[in-house]
């Protein structure tokens, strides 16, 4: 390991004093890494290189701005990442760096500490602010989707799945592996032209659309995204789907009947811990005795689900307000709580395939970058979702979190057993 001492030739030292004096605690905790090797560099004057990793897995990190110690030291992760926003650091790898921060999770959870404690309680209070009451929820969702349908195009595929798909190798292309995502649900619940099935979590209409056309079922699906609703309403009619497809801009808690089966792709995690025993209470009571339902979600590490539940992260702060995630094991438990009564009867994890559909998003939002920036945004909001996609690249690669097909029936459902000769 080396450790420069030095600081007489660093960059504006004097002029940026008052940031500059949180340096010696950014390199006393990153000179604690072990696992891979990391060169940091204030302008072209070396002040680490630890690790001891081979040369063609060396990561370099380079303060553009001595701001970023001061964001770093007083706002732990989470400051770390407001300072890439801005521009006061960079790297020679995004992904690499982030999946060698939690490589290093047991030392650099240190970053979280000392001075940025103070911080965390202002950071949960703007979080219980945005929980997912039936107004707030409105307002979370409008923060992420209303961006504007043309800006979720340039990296989606053209089925516009926002959500992990389904690869049988990584050769295929993110469309086909969306639709194999959407037919092996469809396998899951056993659709059938006589099924009346609920979506919770329309998205821009592509699963209702996939399930009508395939499978024959009717579909009654709603979304409080008044862009997804409309882009959604566009598809249905497109596809000649009216008959089939019912649309609805409700808020999930708002609905009314019975139905045989019950789908919610990746939008529990907008719900928040607090409300997951009524998503669930509220999802039996929309189904039929004996009914079943899928939940794809994106889950927490056991191991960091209570750490996780007093603390607020990138993702929290900045693209998803109000969220939170679970862990599976929570999930389970909610779920099978008595006043919702469901049972689990099979799971599936996808976090693999989750990796792969971040990468290709990335992919595709930097070949499409030109589009993007003419839609007038900030090169803050497009270092932000950059280092989105990577933050969770990086997370599903090293399990930090995960995604699961979660299968769920009520007293009465008949589990259909392969015969045996």
């Amino acid at each position: 390991m080396t450790v420069n001492n030095d600081h007489s030739r660093v960059i504006g030292a004097d002029k940026n004093l008052p940031f500059s004096v949180w340096r010696p605690r950014i390199l006393t905790v990153l000179s604690k890494i072990t696992v891979g090797r990391l060169k940091l560099y204030e302008g072209k004057t070396q002040l680490l290189d630890v690790g001891s990793a081979p040369e063609q897995e060396l990561i370099t990190v380079t303060i553009v701005s001595p701001k970023a110690y001061q964001s770093m030291a007083l706002g732990g992760s989470l400051g770390a990442a407001e300072a890439y926003m801005d521009g006061d650091w960079a790297c020679s790898d995004l992904l690499a760096t982030l999946e060698l921060f939690l490589k290093n999770r047991d030392v650099l959870g240190n970053l979280d500490g000392g001075w940025a404690v103070f911080k965390k309680p202002m950071l949960r209070v703007q979080h219980w602010l945005n929980r997912d009451t039936p107004a707030q929820s409105k307002r979370n969702i409008a923060a992420h989707y209303d961006l504007g349908n043309r800006f979720f195009e340039q990296f989606l595929d053209h089925t516009m799945m926002y959500s992990s798909g389904y690869f049988q190798d990584a050769t295929q292309s993110m469309g086909e592996a969306s639709e194999q995502k959407m037919d092996l649900i469809c396998q899951k619940l056993k659709l059938s032209a006589s099924d009346h099935l609920l979506e919770i979590g329309t998205g821009w209409g592509g699963f209702a659309c996939f399930a009508a056309r395939n499978y024959g079922c009717r579909v009654t699906t709603t979304t409080i995204s008044k862009a997804q609703f409309e882009k959604a309403k566009a598809r249905v009619e497109a596809a000649c789907l009216e008959d089939q497809v019912t649309l609805l801009q409700s808020d999930y808690r708002s609905l009314e009947g019975r139905y045989d089966k019950l789908v919610s792709i990746e939008m529990i995690e907008a719900v928040g811990l607090d409300y997951l025993p009524q998503f669930f209470e509220v999802c039996a009571s929309l189904l039929k005795p004996g009914g079943s339902m899928l939940l794809q979600a994106i889950t927490i590490a056991e191991e960091q689900f209570e750490s996780a539940k007093r603390s607020v992260d990138f993702i929290q702060r900045y693209i998803f307000p109000g969220g939170a995630l679970a862990s599976v094991k929570a999930l389970v438990a909610v779920s099978a709580a008595d006043r919702a009564g469901f049972r689990l009867y099979g799971l599936e994890d996808l976090t693999p395939h989750y990796a792969l559909t971040m990468a290709r998003w990335r992919d595709a939002f930097e070949a499409n970058l030109g589009e993007i920036q003419a839609l007038g945004l900030s090169e803050t909001f497009l270092r932000m979702w950059r280092y989105y996609f990577c933050y969770c690249e990086a997370g599903f690669r090293q399990r930090a979190i995960g995604c699961v097909h979660m299968q769920l029936h009520l007293p009465g459902f008949q589990l259909e057993v392969a015969a045996h000769d």
